[in-house]
């Protein structure tokens, strides 16, 4: 087995896979990178038994009769790539004792690899359901809901990302039951309704790998009852969904809401995080004041003496109110609207808050998105 390959190109696609490896593994094989060679096409894939991320890269090769594989240890390949610059790489592979030598000048080194055939197989692609979806749509849902998953393993279904498809759009929900997202998008459907949960590991790969593409391109999502196929570029990944059923997130949004705020959305940001610096560490507490004209934003560490507040204006239809909220999660679900605006609908200081972005009402808007949070108890 024998290959001329850029090394650079080698490194990029690997960095891609190697999201997916786990340091806790307990199976050495794979803690490497599965390696085939057709033709003059390289696969390489990586799995943690629970997804797998395979790329295809073309490659120099001599005359082969017939495809060869090798398992080669990926910490240790990563790390001799990244200390070469832009120059092509000579593999050569001892198929019978997997060693593996690289040549590069006048520099040579070798490495001990693994039987490739002790390498975990993919499941079988049987789906069920399929949709396609451009790639800055699915880069918006994931960053626009991932944040507001759980970090609770007792709760699985909330560390993942609802999914639900409908022939009138899709629609992303995170939750850790303190702060909600839902968007929807109207340029994407599916022929028959169908939800699923896909898991926060594999999909925020997948957003990275795509983030670093400055060119538009369709994601083909394939499905079936327990698994994910996705396939874009030269990357194919295979992930199992998370089980169980998600909790009723409609319940949970209220639908009475007569209080109105509308604010600047970068004023209202940045006052936050200035005033969020004096919150105490273990609330993270802040107070908003508000009232027709104007909010002030309020927040103190009583066992350091600290405390700040600033006002700014805002627009506001409703009784007075003072309401408390945790600042990290207000500040990151403001950061991730792009509005000019925010709209802030309230009940009561005792019931969520529920944020939407304001001003945008273009008929040719194709997603919507609504955020929830929590408040926290105030002190008098």
């Amino acid at each position: 087995m024998k290959f001329i390959v850029n090394s650079q190109q080698l490194l990029k696609q690997l960095q891609s896979l190697s999201g997916v490896l786990s340091a806790s593994n307990t199976m050495p094989i794979i803690g490497c990178f599965h390696m085939r060679l057709e033709e003059n096409t390289l696969i390489m894939k990586t799995t943690d038994l629970s997804t797998t991320l395979m790329a295809r890269l073309a490659v120099e090769t001599g005359h082969m009769d017939q495809a060869e594989e090798v398992a080669i240890p990926s910490r240790m390949l990563l790390d001799i790539l990244k200390t070469f610059d832009d120059v092509p790489l000579t593999f050569s592979v001892d198929t019978s004792t997997y060693t593996i030598e690289i040549a590069s000048g006048d520099g040579q080194y070798r490495l001990a690899g693994m039987d490739a055939a002790t390498y975990p197989a993919m499941p079988a692609a049987e789906t069920t359901g399929k949709v396609i979806m451009g790639s800055t749509a699915l880069v918006d849902a994931i960053n626009k809901t991932v944040f507001a998953t759980s970090n609770d393993e007792m709760h699985q279904q909330m560390s993942g990302i609802y999914c639900e498809m409908t022939p009138d759009g899709v629609t992303f929900v995170a939750t850790d039951a303190h702060k909600l997202v839902r968007y929807r998008r109207k340029d994407v459907s599916s022929d028959e309704s169908t939800n699923f949960i896909l898991p926060k590991k594999p999909i925020t790969i997948v957003k990275n790998i795509l983030a670093s593409r400055k060119e538009e391109i369709d994601i083909t999502l394939e499905y079936n009852s327990t698994n994910l196929f996705l396939t874009f570029d030269n990357f194919y990944i295979i992930t199992r969904l998370v089980d169980g059923r998600y909790p009723n997130y409609e319940a949970a949004i209220p639908k009475d809401n007569p209080n109105k705020l509308i604010l600047d959305r970068q004023s209202f940001l940045n006052t936050l995080k200035r005033v969020s610096i004096f919150a105490s560490e273990a609330t993270r507490q802040v107070r908003l004041s508000i009232t027709a004209d104007r909010i002030d934003i309020s927040a103190e560490d009583l066992e350091l003496s600290n405390n700040a507040h600033e006002a700014i204006p805002c627009q506001y239809e409703g009784d007075p109110m003072d309401i408390g909220f945790n600042a990290k999660f207000l500040t990151e679900m403001i950061s991730y609207l792009d509005s000019e605006q925010v709209l802030v609908e309230l009940s009561h200081p005792s019931r969520a808050g529920i944020i939407f972005p304001y001003g945008d009402e273009s008929e040719e808007k194709k997603d919507d998105i609504l955020m929830l949070v929590m408040p926290v108890m105030l002190a008098n």
